[in-house]
């Protein structure tokens, strides 16, 4: 199990310290898919970051599986079944599609092996698998990588932030696909897209100005309708 004990965590800006989140307490039940929503500016993609170590806590404890992992780092994570996928997809210099494919699954990579992750995002493996990951490929092209990557690598945690972002051309029901496949994952997206909430067997919903509410999928759809009634839910800045 995945758990967050009295997580803050702040920054300064222009020499004020802003919080972005306060007494974060919550359990993140295993094997579950979890939808991060709310408006933004509320740290839903801070709390995707502090879980995979790319940032630390102003204070509080991160634990999974009785482990206190708040301070280690990144590489710790990823080697001990976290995955995650960038709401911004990250481009490598002088690599190609192949070689983070064979980083990830650790093994080499060829067109049969890569078309069970490339497929699975919508790309044909005999056309991407030698593409050097470069401004030749577009932000979606760029996208279904990155997720076909995290396929790839496996795990037991997946987090992905905003995967949606980039796909526009490709149809929505294969990443809801890829979503349903990870049953038996412990899964945590953020996300404002409701088929995405629609899979979730969790929500958690986060604000600014109110403590965060986390339950069941049935019991909190209705008081996300409700937040966006008031426009509530999607208001505010970026984060």
């Amino acid at each position: 199990m995945l758990e967050l004990k009295n997580i803050n965590y702040s920054v300064f800006e222009e020499g004020k310290e802003k919080q972005i989140l306060k007494d974060v307490n919550l359990k993140i039940e295993d094997k579950k898919i979890t939808v991060i929503t709310g408006q933004n500016g509320s740290g839903k993609s801070t709390l995707i970051k502090l879980i995979m170590g790319l940032e630390l806590a102003t204070s509080g404890k991160i634990i999974y599986n009785g482990q206190d992992i708040t301070k280690l780092d990144t590489a710790y994570r990823a080697n001990n079944g976290f995955t995650l996928a960038f709401q911004q997809p990250v481009k490598f210099k002088g690599l190609t599609v192949k070689d983070l494919l064979d980083t990830a699954s650790r093994k080499e990579s060829n067109v049969p092996n890569a078309c069970e992750y490339l497929s699975m995002v919508g790309l044909c493996a005999r056309d991407y698998l030698n593409r050097p990951l470069d401004d030749t490929l577009s932000g979606g092209e760029l996208k279904r990588i990155e997720l076909a990557i995290a396929l790839a690598k496996g795990g037991d945690v997946f987090l992905f932030d905003e995967p949606e972002a980039g796909i526009d051309l490709w149809s929505f029901d294969a990443l809801i696909n890829i979503f349903k496949k990870l049953k038996g994952k412990t899964v945590i997206i953020v996300s404002h897209q409701q088929k995405i909430l629609d899979i979730s067997d969790n929500i958690l919903i986060l604000s600014p100005s109110r403590p965060l509410e986390y339950g069941p999928k049935q019991k909190l759809l209705n008081r996300i309708k409700k937040y966006e009634n008031c426009g509530r839910l999607n208001g505010g800045k970026n984060e």
